[in-house]
């Protein structure tokens, strides 16, 4: 019965990596928490989900950027007489351009989002988890975790502190049965690129992942309990020579890789 199943929590859910994410657990039986800034997307996807799959969906609207969100998000849940075994941290965004050159505010709402809110996601809900002896919790970087990418400095700099932060929660917590693990996908045909005002050039294009293939890949390391999984065979090529090639040059090569479409 539904009511039996466990829960899994997925933030940013109405997007290409979240509503992937809610198919892939709803197909592995799994309730949902779907959230995300939207409350009129957020309740059109629950109705779709639950004709297509034999489960409960609750959906609650949260922006990440307000401190108070997580915390609230959380009493919410518990509330309802929700545990949640499976927690998703997918919210984030990424904007293209200078530095220097962009609002004060776009970038602070980039550290709001993509590193204070993970981790405060991460610290209401690895507790209870700890103390039931289980869980899964399961964080969004990116490939830009591994390089400085100039046009994306603060974006890639927030990425490379969620795969830092995760393999310390994976060690701290594993012995209390509770799986920590880092998903770093590279280019993904997600509204990413539209929201972070960015054309691909062409090189970027060719090696575009479906979400559908970095979800599965994400999933298969969080539940077989590794640390972290870069999907994609090109893209472990890219983060395993990072390396042996010195900052400089990484950050040269991020630049034209992902320099906007002539």
């Amino acid at each position: 019965m539904a009511g039996d199943r466990k829960w899994a929590l997925i933030t940013g859910a109405t997007g290409g990596l979240g509503r992937a994410f809610a198919v892939a657990l709803a197909t592995r039986g799994y309730n949902l928490v779907l959230t995300a800034r939207k409350a009129d997307a957020l309740e059109e996807m629950a109705a779709e989900l639950s004709l297509a799959h034999p489960i409960e969906v609750a959906v609650e609207a949260a922006d990440f950027a307000d401190p108070n969100a997580c915390l609230r998000l959380k009493e919410t849940i518990g509330a309802r007489g929700i545990a949640i075994d499976t927690l998703v941290i997918n919210a984030g965004y990424g904007v293209q351009g200078r530095f220097a050159g962009r609002p004060r505010d776009e970038a602070l709402g980039m550290v709001d989002v993509n590193v204070r809110a993970l981790t405060d996601l991460a610290h209401v809900f690895a507790g209870e988890m700890a103390d039931r002896g289980g869980g899964h919790i399961l964080l969004v970087a990116s490939t830009a975790a591994f390089q400085p990418i100039p046009g994306y400095a603060v974006y890639a700099a927030s990425k490379a502190y969620v795969l830092s932060f995760g393999h310390a929660l994976h060690r701290e917590l594993r012995r209390r049965g509770v799986v920590v693990t880092v998903t770093c996908p590279g280019p993904t045909e997600t509204p990413f690129w539209d929201r972070a005002g960015h054309r691909l050039n062409r090189m970027a294009s060719a090696v575009l992942m479906a979400p559908e293939v970095v979800v599965e890949a994400s999933l298969k390391a969080l539940y077989a309990g590794r640390p972290s999984v870069v999907p994609g065979f090109a893209n472990k090529l890219i983060t395993l020579s990072t390396r042996f090639l010195p900052r400089s040059l990484l950050a040269w090569g991020a630049s034209y890789f992902m320099s906007n479409a002539k």
